[in-house]
């Protein structure tokens, strides 16, 4: 699936790999450790290992189940990262003595319960692109600009979808009862990829619609779009490039309920504040569903699925963005900080497309 771009610059030609070097994450927790309990909480710095490889290796060395190390978030592989886990203080020993190539712990503290997956604020990036030339980087800081002004789309990154970027097609599959799958941690991963696959389709969709109402005149493009003149006019003078429709499921951000749009003035005016935004549907039971305008395209990227659906944000703003650019190396290297669930990848994509 081609996704929509936001921003309407040229591609940039840069180099960049994730790895250990050029790509580091840092988790930043959902709260404080209380410093007492019956959990150690291990502030550990991986290298190429996913969160799971990191569990299993320390649940093979420590003697405990894998199920029972908690872990508040999956980190990159092929990267640096900073997270926290939790395992029971009754393998304090082990613990100290723990060695690993590839994983060390930074510090150990204490808290009353195990962390949970979901458990985490953001993270927060470090990435370096390579030869990047100095012609540039204005223009890469300026795109950031916009970034910082406006937000991304908050579409899934490429890891969602496997390897060879099919694995939606097997949680299809699975829907239609054409596919079974046993073992349950697979089942759930295709699962999560369609959702993810309908979600990113229908949020380029949505992009693609807000382009066309930025780019020509209302009289234009109302009936290519299915709506009124007046209603273009409308969307037209949001001060957002991407347009809030009526009946879209909107929630306070960065958290709190969710609502449908009815006054799109004010809606759209608080949106480009940054106070709320539109979100969009992961489709399966349960799910609240868009109505009115919002609901003719969201329509079209709902199915039925065997798990709960529920809302994402459609919108991200990234925060304490920095860039530093190195004229001797050709380095440009930036800073931001990211909710949960949100790719950085998928900002290195809309800065360079």
């Amino acid at each position: 699936m081609e996704k929509q771009f936001f921003l309407n610059h040229s591609r940039i030609d840069v180099y960049f790999k994730q790895s250990k070097d050029d790509f580091v994450v840092t988790e930043i927790p959902l709260y404080e450790f209380s410093g007492e309990g019956e959990h150690m909480i291990l502030k550990i710095r991986k290298k190429d290992l996913s969160t799971w490889d990191a569990v299993q290796i320390l649940s093979d060395t420590i003697g405990c189940k894998s199920r029972d190390i908690g872990y508040a978030g999956l980190k990159d592989k092929n990267a640096l990262t900073i997270q926290h886990i939790s395992i029971n203080k009754q393998y304090k020993e082990q613990i100290e003595k723990f060695e690993h190539p590839k994983i060390k712990i930074l510090e150990i503290t204490y808290h009353n319960n195990k962390i949970r997956v979901g458990h985490l604020k953001g993270n927060k990036f470090f990435i370096r692109l390579k030869r990047v030339e100095p012609k540039d980087v204005m223009k890469l800081e300026n795109i950031l600009g916009q970034i910082a002004t406006f937000g991304m789309p908050n579409y899934f990154g490429f890891q969602r979808f496997g390897i060879n970027g099919d694995n939606y097609l097997k949680g299809k599959a699975i829907c239609e009862g054409t596919l079974k799958e046993k073992n349950r941690k697979l089942k759930q991963m295709y699962l999560n990829s369609y959702q993810s696959y309908l979600f990113n389709g229908w949020l380029s969709k949505r992009i693609e619609m807000s382009k066309l109402v930025n780019a020509f005149e209302p009289n234009e493009i109302a009936q290519k779009l299915n709506m009124t003149v007046e209603q273009v006019k409308e969307l037209k003078s949001q001060p957002h490039p991407f347009k809030v429709l009526e009946g879209d499921v909107m929630s306070h951000y960065p958290y709190g309920r969710i609502f449908f749009a009815e006054d799109l003035e004010s809606e759209s005016t608080k949106f480009n504040l940054q106070d709320r935004v539109p979100t969009g549907l992961l489709a399966g039971k349960k799910a609240k569903l868009a109505i009115g305008e919002a609901w003719k395209i969201e329509e079209e990227f709902n199915a039925e699925t065997i798990v709960d659906g529920t809302r994402r944000f459609a919108w991200v703003f990234p925060s304490e963005i920095s860039s530093n650019y190195s004229e001797e190396r050709n380095h440009f290297e930036l800073e931001f900080t990211l909710q949960k669930g949100c790719y950085a990848t998928e900002l290195i994509r809309e800065l360079v497309h």
